[in-house]
């Protein structure tokens, strides 16, 4: 059992919500679930509210906050309580091992990678952010504080791909100009959700800028949307099928 927070963000306290604003989105799915091959056994690692989980494969899934073990549907398997360092599984468990957007909140991520690692006979399937490459989304023009925070948190990709596999791939997946999955890069093409409080308690970043540079910013997009100032610089991306930023899918094989 846990006590206290896993990770850097405490989702037993900002947690709640989640579900209904970071939903699975089945393009962002296809490319996590052709990444784990023809495994039938998965280990789901910082779990969460089942998001990317496949429904066609034997999954255990691990999550350490009880407000996001909460939030899982009744169509997903119980989350077991336990932490990515310390898996109880014996090694070679599980044909495939997947961390979706988890491994920037973990304690000790080179530990809870060579984990997920451990555990598994084939793929380890990681989905996580470019630090170098969060700019490239304009809300960096507006809080580049988020964007200062974003980047101390994760971990670099060489590092991830060198601890899960002996080789690994990269992936710079492509963001669905109406993408369900309400990270910060999915709302590229619409801007007014960064207005709404609940979008921006669902994206764990905010909790790292503070409240005066957040109003700043927040204001100020507010503003440049009401005199079209927003449209008249960026106003192609409302259009704009895709979008490729920050997200990276790495697959790491033994």
């Amino acid at each position: 059992m846990t006590t206290g927070p896993a990770g850097d963000f405490d989702y037993d306290t900002h947690g709640h919500g989640y579900a209904v604003q970071r939903r699975t989105d089945p393009r962002i799915a296809a490319y996590v679930h052709a990444a784990l091959g023809d495994a039938r056994t998965v280990v789901n690692v910082g779990a969460g509210a089942g998001s990317y989980e496949p429904l066609d494969r034997y999954v255990v899934a691990v999550e350490p906050s009880a407000a996001m073990r909460a939030q899982r549907p009744a169509t997903a398997v119980p989350a077991l309580d336990a932490t990515a360092e310390r898996l109880p599984f014996d090694d070679d468990s599980f044909d495939a091992a997947m961390a979706t957007v988890t491994v920037h909140q973990w304690t000790d991520t080179a530990q809870g990678l060579r984990e997920l690692r451990r555990v598994t006979r084939g793929p380890v399937v990681v989905l996580t952010f470019d630090g170098d490459a969060l700019d490239l989304l304009w809300l960096a023009d507006y809080v580049p504080e988020l964007i200062t925070a974003e980047r101390r948190r994760y971990p670099p990709i060489e590092t991830i791909g060198s601890l899960i596999g002996s080789t690994a791939e990269v992936l710079a997946i492509p963001v669905a100009i109406d993408c369900v999955d309400g990270f910060t890069e999915a709302y590229y093409a619409r801007p007014e959700r960064f207005l709404d409080p609940q979008v921006r308690a669902s994206q764990s970043a905010w909790g790292f800028v503070d409240d005066a540079a957040e109003t700043r910013g927040i204001k100020r997009l507010e503003d440049d949307l009401a005199s079209g100032a927003w449209d008249a610089k960026y106003g192609a991306l409302r259009s704009q099928p895709e979008f490729v930023g920050s997200l990276r899918l790495i697959v790491g094989h033994p």
